[in-house]
């Protein structure tokens, strides 16, 4: 059996994931819990479980630095990342840290056992799709400098990141900086050698594959947490700047988990 370890610092929640799931149908067994990283880290060294249900805004030590932490020790369980909407910025993290997926709270039925089904049956890769080698390439590259030193233009990313989900305008950000848009289209350009409208535009396509990645999320949806109330402009400009229709993409994770 699948020996699984829940960390969560709301003990509500964490009593509701361990006595309300049906474990044992999915083969799974859980073997321990914690209400904080710290304490999740001891438990997850001596216990060695195969999967691991975090939170991510945790006491201590965070759900994000955990998984960084216990990756760099050779832990090779999967994580399952909780958060909520808020926090998706974490969530980005924990999937570049080795998070296998992230679920946002609160967990609609069935959900938690279906990732862990996906997750686990991703490892048997004759039951995986296999990838087409004549599909065309993801070619999806977004690599603004990292050097930004204008503090205008550094409060600009900080807003476009905090407000990408939303309506938002070089004029609307210029006013908020009180500066002229003029001159911010100008130091934008030459500070992370993006347009401000093609930054904002790369900066949203990214975060729509990162949630693309969840294969149960919908497309419209996803095109709506991103800033595109339009799915079929979304979806047109998301095969402009990858190759590949959001559909393709998911089916491509599919095939690939690791890509």
């Amino acid at each position: 059996m699948i020996r699984v370890v829940v960390v969560e610092d709301e003990a509500m929640v964490r009593r509701g994931i361990i006595q309300t799931l049906d474990w044992a149908s999915i083969d799974c067994i859980v073997i321990g819990e914690a209400s904080n990283g710290e304490q999740g880290m001891d438990l997850i060294r001596e216990l060695r479980p195969e999967l691991i249900i975090t939170d991510v805004r945790m006491p201590r030590v965070d759900g994000v630095t955990m998984i960084k932490q216990l990756r760099s020790e050779g832990c090779k369980a999967k994580f399952i990342l909780l958060t909520a909407y808020s926090d998706f910025g974490y969530a980005q993290s924990a999937i570049r840290a080795g998070a296998s997926d992230y679920l946002l709270k609160p967990l609609k039925d069935g959900e938690l056992e279906a990732t862990i089904k996906r997750i686990f049956l991703s490892e048997d890769k004759g039951n995986l799709p296999k990838p087409d080698k004549d599909l065309p390439p993801i070619q999806f590259q977004f690599n603004p400098r990292e050097n930004v030193s204008n503090k205008f233009i550094i409060q600009a990313l900080q807003y476009i990141k905090s407000h990408y989900q939303k309506d938002i305008t070089i004029s609307l950000v210029a006013d908020y900086l009180g500066i002229s848009e003029g001159y911010l289209s100008r130091v934008f350009k030459k500070e992370t050698g993006y347009t401000f409208t093609n930054y904002l535009t790369y900066y949203r396509i990214r975060s729509a594959c990162m949630l693309l990645k969840n294969c149960r999320a919908k497309i419209y949806q996803v095109a709506s947490d991103v800033g595109y109330p339009d799915t079929a402009y979304f979806s047109t400009l998301f095969k402009k700047l990858t190759g590949v229709s959001p559909s393709e993409y998911q089916d491509r994770i599919v095939a690939n988990p690791n890509s």
